[in-house]
């Protein structure tokens, strides 16, 4: 019996260590012994780097975390056998769940978010996670002009990012979205007298409403001259070119 047809990711199985280096190769016990098996960089351990903890001949307790379809190969995770009652906690939450924590640090790339109820992170500062589009609908030039360290803060459950044993949440899913409010009173050839928002090589950005910015491209009539000549927070007539609601961008022209 070939036992990979049989695993399936979020099982935990047993095995041991046959090959150590930048991927842990491991034998699995019982039927599931033929199919390739490994622990990538990323997955290997949190908390016990540098001890020994991935040794050839040891034996170890693992989490299915991916099955590849095409050659049966199994992706393990060592870092959810050594925190059962985190991955519990995030196993349980489901896409929508509203989850509340504090701000507790901010990084360029995302901000962690200590939450309200589960237990701790055993390495990041809190166990939920905000990617910097997923903060505001609204275009913001610092992560501080949308929150600070210490405040508390509501997001909406995304997914459970095993590979951090993180919950990914969503601030701005919990917030109405600006731009289908504008595409609801907005249609073609409408006239707007905006802002200059930024100017990029490829055109001109206009702030036509609250947090509502378009795109004059350089390709428009009279566009290339604009690109070298205008400043941001001048006034600009445009037109709507174009209002795309499922990509969220706003074409327009000079008008």
């Amino acid at each position: 019996m070939d036992g990979r047809a049989s695993v399936r990711v979020g099982e935990t199985v047993t095995g041991t260590v046959v090959e150590t280096g930048r991927q842990v190769k491991v034998r699995l016990d019982g039927d599931l012994a033929p199919a390739p098996a490994e622990i990538d960089s990323l997955d290997m351990s949190w908390t016990r780097r540098g001890e020994g903890a991935f040794r050839v001949g040891r034996r170890i307790t693992a989490e299915v975390v991916s099955v590849n379809a095409r050659d049966g190969r199994i992706g393990l995770s060592r870092a959810s056998a050594e925190h059962p009652e985190l991955w519990a906690f995030l196993k349980g939450k489901r896409r929508g769940d509203v989850l509340g924590g504090t701000v507790a640090d901010i990084r360029n790339f995302g901000v962690f978010v200590a939450l309200d109820e589960g237990p701790p992170h055993p390495v990041y500062p809190g166990v939920g996670f905000v990617t910097i589009p997923e903060l505001s609908w609204r275009w913001f030039r610092s992560t501080s002009d949308v929150v600070r360290i210490g405040e508390h803060v509501e997001g909406e459950f995304l997914q459970f990012d095993t590979w951090n044993g993180e919950a990914r949440l969503s601030l701005r899913a919990l917030l109405p979205d600006p731009f289908q409010a504008f595409a609801d009173e907005t249609g073609t050839g409408q006239r707007f007298a905006g802002r200059v928002a930024k100017v990029v090589p490829f055109g001109v950005f206009v702030e036509v409403a609250d947090g509502i910015e378009g795109l004059v491209h350089k390709d428009e009539p009279g566009a290339a001259a604009l690109v070298g000549t205008v400043r941001e927070g001048e006034s600009l007539a445009v037109v709507v070119r174009e209002v795309d609601r499922v990509r969220r961008r706003l074409l327009l022209g000079l008008g």
